[in-house]
């Protein structure tokens, strides 16, 4: 597995430069400089690097100096980061005197300042005494990102039950991607935490109030992009309204909230792809618990499991909708990006 799969999303490549050996007689090497946007501590992110360079079969000695290697990757910099501990020296310690890393460096970023010098690399470079000569390579490394076609896709909606994961999904594809992000705006409902104390009496404004709050923020939200042009990721369908209201609403009520749904959801714009999230009640209740909000901590099991054979029942139906179900039970996208990876295939493929 590589940067992309296991340490996080690639943002820019530099040109790749074939360049002398320092400082010991060698053949020549060829650098290039990467900047990453990762969610990994330092040290789990160091381990992630040398993990890669084992599997690319580099053996590492204590002895091992300057020296021909099969790879060798750096961390030169993790934004305004000065750290120095035993296993790693923040920002490295030797890249400001290296022309093989500042050239690349400054080809992806030349206002970037020196965390330690407070210089820019442009500054740095032309005040270093590297006489190096650096050749570059007329072909250059392929973002990863470019094998996952899932900006292929205008508009994904995605969709689960209560803890399954859709906003934290829904936000990691609009990073990675560079996604219009569309997230529901649950926390302003009044009426919610009062639901979940008294349903019966609770349940007909709070699904109102929800109908017109996701109708409002769709119709808002994507009139401002361009459907044939922009990405959009949401977090949630405007379907979802009717799933939860038939689990909550008496049946006299329903019918009436049907009619406002369907007069309501002809304005809006369909998903290209609609995936939705399935876990195990089992694993939603733990996420719940995890997540902290004290309105949700006693859910009923039977409600949970209402709402996910309304999602199932409402998919079954569906003629004209791209839809992708994805057990996700047991995968942790969020801590594992291989799990994450995994998802994105699936969404894909």
């Amino acid at each position: 597995m590589g940067v992309f799969e296991t340490i996080g999303s690639i943002n820019k490549i530099s040109p790749v430069y074939q360049t002398p050996a320092l400082e010991f007689e060698g053949n020549d090497f060829m650098n290039c400089v990467i900047e990453i946007e990762s969610t990994l501590s330092t040290q789990k992110l160091l381990n992630k690097i040398l993990s890669i360079e084992k599997k690319m079969g580099r053996i590492r000695n204590k002895e091992e100096g300057n020296n021909s290697r099969l790879i060798d990757i750096d961390i030169i910099s993790i934004d305004d980061l000065v750290k120095k501990t035993k296993t790693i020296q923040l920002p490295h310690p030797r890249a400001h005197k290296r022309k093989f890393v500042l050239q690349p460096l400054h080809d992806i970023n030349p206002e970037f300042i020196h965390p330690k010098s407070k210089k820019s690399i442009t500054t740095l470079l032309k005040k270093c005494t590297d006489t190096s000569i650096l050749e570059k390579q007329s072909k250059w490394l392929r973002n990863p990102k470019k094998d996952f076609t899932i900006s292929n896709y205008n508009y994904i909606a995605i969709e689960g039950n209560i803890g399954a994961g859709k906003t934290s999904l829904a936000t990691l594809i609009s990073s990675d991607f560079n996604a219009k992000l569309i997230l529901e705006r649950f926390k302003d409902n009044p009426f919610l935490p009062k639901f979940y104390e008294d349903q019966q009496r609770y349940a007909f404004p709070l699904e109102m109030s929800f109908l017109a709050d996701r109708y409002q923020q769709l119709l808002d939200d994507i009139s401002q992009y361009d459907l044939f042009k922009d990405f959009i990721v949401s977090d949630y369908d405007v379907y979802k309204s009717l799933i939860f209201a038939k689990v909550t609403l008496q049946e006299e009520e329903f019918v009436l909230y049907k009619k406002l749904f369907n007069l309501m959801h002809k304005d809006l714009a369909k998903p290209d792809i609609y995936v939705y999230l399935y876990q195990t009640t089992e694993s939603l209740l733990r996420n719940i618990k995890k997540r902290g909000r004290n309105y949700e901590q006693d859910i009923e099991v039977s409600y949970l499991e209402k709402i996910n054979k309304g999602y199932l029942e409402f998919i079954r139906n569906q003629q004209n909708l791209n839809v992708k179900i994805i057990d996700i039970s047991e995968k942790d996208f969020v801590k594992n990006r291989k799990d994450y990876i995994d998802i994105l295939k699936e969404i894909v493929n």
